[in-house]
């Protein structure tokens, strides 16, 4: 039986910032061998696997896209002074979360360095210093090595992770990092799992996509490679906190509704939720949905795109935190989906004609 939550502690704990995602892909892959009957890596480093429709004849099975973003905030090594590393982001870290914080330098040789991030002592700082947060400047990762051992090791361009191990929270909540977007990737686990005990008309491709937090350039190319009939993008979206005005967590997955979605392909999933009760949440997103749906619904001719988002409080933190209740049933939803799909589907997509004088 699928454990969820195993699942995704080996996701979450692996280490794969933008641009180096290959030790969460070799998870990845293992993990869908025996769900999956082929799998490819496309020349960004996406990871393809697709599920063969369960269907007889000779005729093509038209293909749905499953996509969601391996790949993590993370940093790179900027300078190194006397055994000390300076750090700069690769994309969307927030220097106000990271000290005290323990982290893993990747250096050479695959040799990987835990440290820890350090600033100048509270007793040794002014008082208007003490009232900023430390900048990138200020902040330091500190392994523990000789200078000589840190400067053999690691070099300028090596990249750094926030290294913290998945914490069980109460009420089905668990917290760590790299939910954004591992958390989706357990959602499509969870669903070919659920597909492999049923029949489904059409081909699924399951794409774990890299550099999203970079530019979407993942999501990109293997939506160029795989010319998929429909897609929808899996993403996290932000959850009710103080401060925060957003979804409810452990309240289902998000729709989202805008011009990035299609319309008709959203209101289809809107149905399959309702016929099968399974509770879902709306978000409006009136433009850029920073999502990889922005990009798969331009590829090629246009490809008909809907995005769910999970719900998630700490966005862009070390102790993102989750519901598994919202992975399991957004898996769940998207294999009922899948099955219900028939060859007749793609009709009910077509733009309306527009009226004369309109």
């Amino acid at each position: 039986m699928f454990d969820v939550k195993a699942h995704l502690k080996k996701l979450v704990e692996a280490h794969g910032p933008s641009g180096y995602e290959a030790p969460v892909r070799a998870i990845l892959s293992e993990e869908w061998r025996s769900l999956t009957d082929e799998q490819t890596v496309d020349g960004l480093g996406s990871l393809i696997a697709v599920k063969k429709a369960t269907r007889t004849g000779d005729a093509p099975a038209p293909k749905i896209m499953l996509a969601a973003h391996m790949d993590e905030i993370g940093m790179l090594v900027r300078d190194i002074v006397d055994g000390f590393i300076y750090i700069t982001r690769i994309s969307g870290v927030d220097n106000r979360v990271l000290l005290s914080q323990t982290v893993m330098v990747h250096g050479r040789a695959d040799k990987h360095f835990p440290g820890i991030v350090a600033a100048v002592p509270p007793h040794l700082l002014t008082e208007a210093q003490r009232q900023k947060y430390p900048t990138w400047d200020e902040l330091i990762v500190d392994v523990g090595l000789p200078a000589a051992e840190v400067e053999k090791w690691v070099r300028i361009g090596d990249p750094v992770t926030c290294d913290v191990p998945m914490l069980e929270l109460m009420g089905h909540k668990i917290a760590a990092k790299a939910m954004d977007d591992r958390a989706c990737i357990a959602v499509v686990t969870a669903c070919l799992n659920e597909l492999s005990r049923m029949h489904h008309r059409w081909d699924v491709y399951a794409v774990g996509t890299v550099q999203e937090e970079t530019g979407l350039y993942g999501a990109s190319t293997s939506a160029e490679l795989i010319n998929p009939d429909i897609a929808i993008a899996l993403d996290v979206g932000f959850a009710k906190q103080p401060g925060v005005e957003g979804d409810d967590l452990g309240g289902g997955p998000v729709l989202a509704i805008g011009p990035n979605l299609h319309p008709k392909l959203t209101e289809k999933l809107r149905e399959c939720a309702k016929r099968y009760d399974v509770k879902i949440q709306d978000e409006a997103l009136s433009g850029n949905t920073g999502t990889d749906a922005w990009a798969i619904q331009i590829a090629r001719n246009g490809i008909p795109t809907a995005l769910f988002s999970l719900p998630l409080r700490n966005m862009h933190s070390p102790v993102e935190t989750a519901d598994l209740r919202d992975i399991e049933r957004t898996g769940r939803l998207l294999a009922l989906f899948i099955a219900g799909l028939d060859d007749t589907f793609m009709d009910s997509l077509a733009w309306d004609e527009q009226k004369a004088g309109a």
